[in-house]
C-alpha cells in the first residue's frame, strides 16, 4: 500500500468510526502529533486503532440478533475486563462500563467487542445516564484499604480508607447507582484487608449502607484464588440480592486440581509459538531483559538478609515450577521481587506480561489469547490491580440462577412494567439479615 493509500484508508476509516482526532488520541495514548502522522500517512497507524474503529463501523453497518443473554450487567472501575470477561463467561451481557485510566481503557478496548463507549470519571457521570441493568459489578479501588496502602498513607500521614477523598469515597458512588437502579444482585472486590480496616469501623460502614439504607440481602466470603491459579490471593466478595433469594456463599464449587507455577510459564521448548517481545527464538525462550540484572539481584538479596537479621519477615520470593506464588501487585514492575522465578544457571526473572496474564486467570486453554496492546510497565500494573478472572466466573455462575429467579419473579408480578421502572423507587422494608463466611 502506498502512503497516498495509508492516507486515504486512515481518514476513511476514522471517519467512517464516527471517531475524531481527539478520540484516537484518548483511545490509544499517543501524541497528537503521532496520530496526525497516521493521518497524513507519514508512519502506519497502531494495530489497536484500526481494530477498534473496523469493529465500530461492523456495528453500525449490522443489525444486532435477538439478545439471548441471560442477563445484563454494568461494569464500573472496570480496570483492563476481568469481571466483564467472568460474567460473560456466565451468561451476561455488559450494557455500561466506567474505568478512569486511559491505558487500562486501552487493554480493554483491544479485547473487548463493546457496543457502547467506555466511560471516564463515575463520580462525574449521573447515574440516571447509566443504561438499566440486572447486576452491578464493581471492583473498587482497594488502595485506600489494603495493607500496603495504608503503611504508606501513613508514613506520609495522609488519609486513608473514607477519609481518603480521591479514592475512599468511590464505594458511595456505587451506592448511588444502586439506589438509583435497584439491580436484582451486585458484586463488589476488594483487598481482604478491607474487613478490618479501622478496627471494622469501614466496613460496618459499608454494610449499613448496602443493607440498612439500600435494602439488600447481603454475604461476603473471603477467597483464596490459589484454587483457580497458583497464587495466593485473598480478596473479599460482597454480594447482594435485591430479593430474599436462597444464594449461599458456602456452596461456592472449587476446581477438582489445585495448579502450580509450571502450569503457567512458559515451556521454552517450542511447544508454544514465540511472541516477542515475551518470547524469542524457534524455542519461543523467555526474553534476556526478563532476567534480573546483576546489581538488582544482588541489592534484593541483601535487602533480605538484612530483615532476616532484624526478625522480619521482608524479601524476595523465589519460585520453583512446583510453588505457589505470593500476590502479584500493581508495583511488580519496579523489581518484580514478590514473583520472582528460579532460573538454572542463572539469575532469576520476572514473570513475563503473558505469564501474568495467565496467572490472572485472563488467558486459559482454547481460548485466544488476551491482547497487550501497553508496555511492560503498565501491563504489570493492570494485572496486578486486576481480579482473578476464573474467581469471579465461580462467583457469577453462583449467582447467575439467583438472578434469573429474581428477574422472572419480577416479569411475573408486574407484566406490564420494564424491570428498570419497577424498582426505581427505593424500597422502605427496612433492615435485612447479613450473612457472613470467610
Amino acid at each position: 500500500m502506498t502512503i497516498q493509500e495509508q492516507i486515504s484508508s486512515f481518514a476513511l476509516l476514522r471517519e467512517k468510526a464516527g471517531m475524531s482526532l481527539e478520540d484516537v488520541m484518548e483511545l490509544t495514548g499517543k501524541s497528537k502529533s503521532t496520530v496526525y502522522r497516521w493521518e497524513k500517512g507519514q508512519i502506519p497507524a497502531e494495530k489497536l486503532a484500526i481494530k477498534v474503529m473496523n469493529e465500530r463501523i461492523a456495528r453500525a453497518t449490522t443489525t444486532r440478533k435477538d439478545d439471548d443473554s441471560a442477563f445484563r450487567f454494568i461494569d464500573l472501575f472496570a480496570g483492563i475486563g476481568g469481571m466483564r470477561k467472568a460474567f460473560e463467561g456466565a451468561g451476561g451481557r455488559c450494557v455500561f462500563t466506567s474505568e478512569w485510566n486511559k491505558y487500562a481503557r486501552m487493554t480493554y478496548q483491544a479485547n473487548f467487542d463493546c457496543d457502547h463507549d467506555v466511560a471516564g470519571d463515575i463520580t462525574k457521570i449521573a447515574a440516571s445516564d447509566i443504561p438499566a441493568h440486572d447486576v452491578l459489578v464493581a471492583g473498587f479501588p482497594c488502595q485506600p484499604f489494603s495493607i500496603a496502602g495504608v503503611s504508606k498513607k501513613n508514613s506520609l500521614g495522609r488519609a486513608h480508607g473514607f477519609q481518603d477523598k480521591t479514592q475512599g469515597t468511590l464505594f458511595f458512588d456505587v451506592a448511588r447507582i444502586i439506589e438509583h437502579h435497584r439491580p436484582a444482585a451486585f458484586l463488589l472486590e476488594n483487598v481482604k484487608n478491607l474487613k478490618g480496616h479501622d478496627k471494622g469501623r469501614t466496613f460496618q460502614t459499608i454494610m449499613e449502607t448496602l443493607v440498612d439504607e439500600l435494602g439488600y440481602n447481603v454475604q461476603f466470603r473471603i477467597v483464596d484464588a490459589r484454587r483457580w491459579v497458583p497464587q495466593h490471593r485473598e480478596r473479599i466478595f460482597i454480594v447482594g440480592f435485591r430479593d430474599d433469594v436462597p444464594f449461599d456463599f458456602d456452596k461456592l464449587p472449587f476446581p477438582d486440581r489445585e495448579p502450580k507455577l509450571g502450569d503457567i510459564l512458559h515451556p521454552e521448548n517450542g511447544d508454544e509459538e514465540s511472541e516477542e517481545p515475551f518470547t524469542i527464538g524457534a524455542k519461543a525462550k523467555v526474553a534476556d531483559k526478563y532476567t534480573l540484572t546483576e546489581k538488582l539481584w544482588d541489592y534484593l538479596q541483601n535487602y533480605a538478609e538484612k530483615h532476616k537479621a532484624k526478625g522480619n519477615g521482608f524479601g524476595f520470593g523465589l519460585n520453583g515450577k512446583d510453588d505457589i506464588t505470593r500476590t502479584l501487585s500493581a508495583r511488580y514492575y519496579k523489581d518484580g521481587s514478590e514473583v520472582l522465578v528460579a532460573q538454572k544457571g542463572k539469575r532469576p526473572r520476572r514473570l513475563t506480561p503473558r505469564e501474568c496474564a495467565r496467572l490472572m486467570g485472563f488467558d486459559a486453554p482454547g481460548e485466544p489469547l488476551f491482547e497487550i496492546p501497553v508496555s511492560d510497565t503498565q501491563s504489570y500494573k493492570q494485572f496486578g490491580n486486576a481480579v482473578v478472572v476464573p474467581v469471579v466466573k465461580a462467583i457469577a455462575q453462583l449467582m447467575r440462577p439467583h438472578v434469573e429467579a429474581s428477574l422472572q419473579s419480577a416479569r411475573q408480578h408486574n407484566p406490564d412494567f420494564a424491570i428498570a421502572d419497577m424498582f426505581a423507587e427505593r424500597e422502605t422494608s427496612g433492615c435485612r439479615k447479613v450473612a457472613a463466611s470467610a
